[in-house]
């Protein structure tokens, strides 16, 4: 028997279309909706610029637990003014300039405190004692993205973790770097995940800092290696910065057991700070020239100027190249009229070395070099914005004649083995 069967209706079919079409689409949603809810976020709980102890350890008895209490936050404030290398002051004085007390652990019994805890001091009233000595902010405003690594995992934002939660904790108000530090809620878990920090694309990376109003990125990678469960911990920390995830410096800490752990990354938080600050100073944490092009398509000021330079040593090269064709189309003229003339001065290629701190520095040293006597062709062969560049000198001469040539604009030579060394 022909089985039978009803015709489809172009209206069914659209209609057919359109249901699987919302389906998926409440799919999506739903994926979404579950990579952004639940406890993500974790709000920085100090940034003021405040002097901050922390880790101080107490352990005082009494005739109750809360008069052991009181004794052992007055020695905590007396430790932590120690640690300052504060002058001596009364337990009155002092306690006017204390403003809070963070309690990082504490046990309290009938008659015994133990605890360990952070004394936060009002720096108004304590910089009169402490001489108002503090680092004013010089950096730009860097994007902090910590990750963690643990059990061959790696994340961000993705989920809550205790790498993210010390840099909560983090007091940057006397740091040279200006933090700026996501919380993790919302769609901070989209945007800053651990692929995120991995991306070398200039465009994605300006849009997400565009959103948190940085000008470059800074991803400090903490793994934690446990050797048993119980047992001591390794912590590998590295401090990279950059769209490129450029390496600044790595170390390792160990913890005695998993309990530990939070002290431990709190010192690593410190530490690569200082690393951080130390590559301020020394001009390697620079934001990335490349993340400033405007969305119009306008270039850098400083990326202009190598653009320029870039182009101006090409057109040098050509002149060159098309003088030496000239020449020695001019030596072949007067070969075939049997005319002596003067054996030309050899050229020879020397390297040269010179500091370039920033893109002026650069552009001037270039100039400089390219105008003194005898100079046939400059060619930068390494370019290090905040270091060293190099550059091949075509010169006709020797190499001391180069130096000699050199120091009378200016600079200030060390010689060696074929190559100058050059700075101002």
């Amino acid at each position: 028997m022909p089985r039978l069967s009803a015709p489809v209706t172009p209206a069914a079919r659209y209609g057919l279309a359109a249901l699987i079409a919302l389906v998926l689409l409440g799919g999506t949603y739903a994926i979404v909706l579950a990579q952004v809810a639940g406890e993500r976020g974790i709000a920085a709980t100090a940034s003021s610029a405040d002097f901050e102890v922390r880790g101080i350890e107490v352990d005082e008895r009494s005739d109750s637990g809360e008069e052991a209490r009181q004794e052992a936050w007055k020695r905590a404030q007396r430790l932590a003014w120690q640690q300052l290398d504060g002058p001596p002051v009364s337990d009155s004085q002092l306690s006017s300039m204390v403003s809070s007390i963070v309690i990082q652990r504490e046990r309290i019994g009938p008659k015994r405190y133990i605890a360990t805890l952070g004394v936060i001091f009002d720096r108004q009233r304590a910089s009169r004692y402490l001489g108002g000595v503090t680092t004013a902010r010089s950096s730009a405003p860097m994007l902090l993205v910590p990750v963690m690594a643990n059990a061959g995992t790696y994340t961000a934002f993705e989920r809550r973790n205790d790498w993210q939660r010390a840099w909560a904790e983090f007091n940057p108000g006397r740091s040279r770097i200006d933090y700026v530090r996501p919380t993790g809620a919302g769609g901070d878990s989209l945007l800053l995940n651990y692929g995120q920090a991995g991306r070398r694309s200039r465009a994605w990376w300006r849009t997400t800092l565009d959103q948190y109003g940085a000008a470059d990125a800074l991803v400090p990678i903490a793994r934690l290696d446990y050797q048993y469960p119980g047992g001591p911990v390794t912590g590998t920390f590295t401090a990279r910065y950059g769209p490129d995830s450029r390496v600044l410096e790595s170390f390792k800490l160990t913890a005695a057991g998993p309990g530990a752990v939070p002290d431990m990354l709190g010192d690593a938080v410190d530490r690569i700070d200082a690393i951080y600050e130390s590559a301020l100073v020394e001009g390697k944490l620079q934001p990335d020239p490349t993340l400033r092009l405007g969305a119009s398509g306008e270039v850098d000021p400083a990326l202009q100027r190598l653009i320029e330079i870039g182009r101006a040593i090409r057109a040098r090269e050509a002149a060159a190249a098309n003088a030496a064709e000239t020449a020695a189309t001019a030596e072949a003229n007067i070969a075939s009229t049997g005319t002596e003339t003067p054996a030309p001065i050899a050229a020879s290629n020397y390297v040269v070395q010179f500091a370039s701190p920033d893109a002026a520095a650069f552009g001037e040293a270039l100039s400089a070099v390219r105008g003194s006597t005898g100079v046939r062709g400059v060619a930068v062969t390494s370019t290090a914005m905040g270091g060293t560049s190099v550059m091949r000198v075509t010169y006709a001469g020797s190499l001391d004649e180069l130096a000699a040539s050199l120091r009378s604009r200016g600079f200030t030579v060390r010689q060696g083995a074929n190559a100058l060394a050059i700075s101002r």
